[in-house]
């Protein structure tokens, strides 16, 4: 992600990709194409809890399952 000209790390769990996609025990060889799938959804995650809390340089921004909503959109 960029925060204007700095890149922001981010990471997301397996199991909040499998979260946000509503299935579990998704395969390894399969996370690219989930990660490309859900892409806008991931980056609007990661936008939200950088927006959320303090400007850490060098801090990555981890996305867990209770990060995702439960509720539909």
């Amino acid at each position: 992600m960029m925060h204007g000209d700095q890149e922001i790390e981010c990471q997301i769990s397996d199991a909040a990709m499998d979260e946000l996609a509503g299935t579990r025990g998704t395969p390894s060889l399969a996370r690219q194409a989930q990660f490309v799938a859900l892409r806008d959804a991931i980056e609007m995650i990661a936008s939200d809890i950088f927006d959320s809390g303090p400007v850490v340089r060098g801090a990555t921004i981890r996305i867990f399952t209770k990060h995702i909503s439960k509720e539909p959109s």
